[in-house]
């Protein structure tokens, strides 16, 4: 039986239903049979509509990434409108029930990329779903935003740039490659706070060239996040992390954790699953965002649809580097006000970055969209 759904934009971005809503088939597994029942408005017309608003009546929205899931995730969203009808979707999309699966588990298949990625994805929309219902203006004053990994694709399905079935099924893809390449060698991802004289990229170089006595063949240890000053996510073979831990204190690192993901993201060793996003990306219709959106690639924002599928790949093997975009983002001159931030999704872990970056912006307006408890204050 065959089944469509119209996605409303109004349901997510009202300031979009404006401009367009877009039809798609979910009943295929590559959702891609696409149509536009309204003509886009040019950057000119968008221009001449949106006057510029003073920043503390703005809102900048991010969205986080893998790691920040958790079971019973999603609990107390479904009343929100348009949240069940996102998770059924998903099922369609994805071939299996992701609701149940945030809801209830197991926690072991949850953690697992292949699910994970698409979890914090709709739940960080549907988390949207309920902003816009407790805190409509914050969804309407928006001129901003940008997404840890992951997180990258529910900034563009807000910001307009792409469908949300679409992007899911991006998503999926993306996993998938991802958890093949984590598959090929023993691999992984340390969180690392160093002090002031840490040099990391010479760490990672001595880490390399003990793979390289041990045998290992064009081993591979570099920085694959840069999250605050000080603070890096360092990722690849996993040799090179344990000589990182057993050297930590001569290389000036205060504080080392191995995180649990399934490989060394962000890095070279994710070459493989470039090739099937890329495939899939071109499939898709992509739009140029409607409000500013951040590539976790240089913190730079998106200016063209081709840009955007160009840096999505890009940034599998290449470093998050989050602490320079939130330094975009947030660049104020003296005396200027900041905009409120929202992070909308699991996890409060980007407000904690963003303490650590900009305290002025973090102090002046920070807000957590939560997903599993209900009625909490979103204004």
């Amino acid at each position: 039986m065959s089944a469509s759904l119209v996605f409303n934009t109004t349901k997510v971005r009202p300031l979009l239903s404006r401009s367009r809503c877009r039809t798609l088939s979910t009943d295929q597994p590559n959702p891609g049979n696409v149509s536009s029942s309204v003509p886009t408005e040019t950057s000119a017309e968008l221009d001449r509509r949106r006057p510029w608003k003073d920043p503390t009546g703005c809102s900048v929205f991010l969205f986080p990434g893998q790691g920040s899931q958790f079971v019973g995730m999603g609990r107390g969203l479904l009343r929100y409108p348009n949240v069940g009808e996102m998770f059924k979707v998903a099922q369609k999309v994805l071939g299996y029930d992701l609701l149940s699966l945030c809801l209830e588990g197991p926690e072991e298949e949850l953690m697992k990329t292949v699910h994970c990625q698409p979890a914090v994805f709709v739940t960080s929309l549907a988390a949207v779903e309920r902003l816009n219902q407790e805190n409509p203006k914050a969804i309407e004053t928006c001129v901003a935003a940008a997404g840890f990994s992951v997180g990258e694709f529910a900034a563009l399905v807000f910001s307009g740039a792409l469908t949300f079935a679409e992007a899911l099924y991006a998503v999926k893809v993306r996993a998938e490659a991802m958890q093949r390449a984590s598959e090929l060698v023993p691999s992984g991802m340390l969180s690392v706070v160093g002090k002031p004289q840490a040099h990391y990229r010479y760490a990672c170089l001595q880490a390399r060239e003990h793979c390289q006595a041990l045998g290992v063949e064009e081993p591979v240890c570099s920085v694959a996040n840069y999250l605050f000053p000080d603070g890096r996510v360092i990722a690849g073979h996993r040799q090179a992390l344990d000589f990182l831990q057993q050297n930590s204190r001569r290389l000036q690192f205060v504080r080392t954790k191995m995180l649990p993901v399934s490989g060394a993201f962000h890095t070279e060793l994710m070459r493989s699953a470039a090739d099937p996003l890329r495939d899939v990306l071109r499939q898709l219709e992509v739009r140029r965002p409607e409000i500013n959106v951040y590539s976790n690639v240089d913190g730079k924002r998106y200016m063209s649809d081709g840009h955007v599928r160009r840096q999505l790949v890009k940034q599998l093997v290449a470093p998050v580097k989050w602490e320079q975009t939130l330094h975009e983002i947030y660049e104020r001159g003296r005396g200027e006000r900041f905009p409120h931030t929202y992070e909308v999704g699991p996890g409060r872990q980007l407000g904690a970055t963003l303490h650590k970056c900009n305290r002025k912006a973090f102090a002046t307006a920070y807000t957590h969209v939560d997903v599993a408890a209900p009625d909490v204050s979103c204004d």
